[in-house]
């Protein structure tokens, strides 16, 4: 039986709007295995992204605890969670997050460079070309079409080779064609590098490609479906 990747006990998350504290996020427990991959289903408004943040530490619980490749983020600050998100952890966005000023090799070569990789640019490289970027490795993101800068996005999460993939919405502001092809190259880098592929989707069809289903409603896990 493979170890967990993630595992959430009885976590909640409140934040304070404008009318005063909302909880967010309600009891949830739940345990990801290390190469699953789980698509997070619900309506708007439902906490799907919110418990994304919670899993990759970019936020932090109000209480219960989350355990991430045996690592209590709870425990860890701000500088600890940064490397461990470094050096463990991929995450693609709906909006691509590229740097503007950076081309498509630079985007995906800093986070090696920060983890101290000496051939930084060659491995980025190499990553732009698997996603079918080879000719566009000079070009900066204004440069790019919506498809191609989610490419160096998803190049950029998966270089490091994270022991988990996060993913929201990656497909949310493209069009089909693109949005399969994402969608195709993402599923091929879990399989390829066995990462833990945790995806927030809108989307049936896609969330049927996941082993596991956990579809959310008001904050909490409302059913757990093999798929």
């Amino acid at each position: 039986m493979p170890s967990s990747a993630i595992s959430l006990e009885n976590v909640d998350l409140t934040l304070n709007g404008n009318a005063g504290p909302v909880k967010i996020i309600k009891h949830v427990s739940l345990v990801v295995e290390q190469g699953e991959a789980i698509a997070i289903t619900g309506p708007s408004g439902s906490g799907k992204t919110s418990l994304l943040m919670l899993m990759s530490g970019l936020e932090s619980v109000t209480s219960g605890r989350i355990v991430v490749l045996g690592n209590d983020l709870g425990k860890m600050n701000e500088d600890a969670l940064a490397r461990f998100r470094r050096r463990k952890v991929g995450v693609v966005f709906q909006s691509f997050h590229l740097i503007p000023t950076m081309t498509a090799l630079e985007n995906v070569a800093t986070p090696l460079e920060l983890s101290g990789v000496g051939d930084a640019f060659q491995v980025a490289e190499n990553e732009l070309t698997a996603v079918g970027l080879a000719q566009r490795i000079r070009h900066y993101p204004a440069q790019l079409s919506g498809g191609e800068q989610q490419r160096v996005a998803l190049a950029r999460a998966s270089v490091v080779r994270p022991r988990i993939l996060f993913a929201d919405e990656p497909t949310g502001n493209l069009d089909a064609a693109n949005g399969d092809a994402i969608l195709d190259l993402m599923f091929e880098l879990h399989r390829r590098h066995e990462a833990t592929l945790v995806l927030v989707t809108h989307s049936t069809p896609l969330a049927e490609r996941c082993e596991r289903v956990v579809s959310l409603y008001d904050g909490r896990i409302d059913s757990v479906q093999n798929s």
